[in-house]
């Protein structure tokens, strides 16, 4: 998977959990906001579900772009989420 690009302002990831479930979320440092996930401190769905993979992520110039792609992201099933191009 190609490395986050720091032109970007803002990033929509999915993380694949050890249980093989599913975690979408938003942020504007995509690494340290992995970090904080394998640390246990991002969010509360993570925590104890590790390892955790960066399965997909997209950049965006703005934060509003971002949350719009996580909010359409979210409501896609998770067959289709397995989907996203890498």
């Amino acid at each position: 998977m190609k490395k986050p690009d720091a032109d970007f302002g803002a990033y929509v990831y999915v993380l694949r959990c050890g249980d093989g479930s599913l975690y979408t979320g938003y942020t504007t440092d995509l690494e340290r906001r992995l970090k904080a996930h394998r640390e246990g401190k991002g969010a509360k769905y993570t925590r104890g579900r590790g390892p955790l993979t960066l399965f997909y992520w997209e950049g965006f110039a703005t934060k509003e772009e971002a949350l719009r792609r996580e909010a359409a992201i979210k409501k896609l099933s998770r067959k289709e989420k397995l989907k996203l191009p890498l």
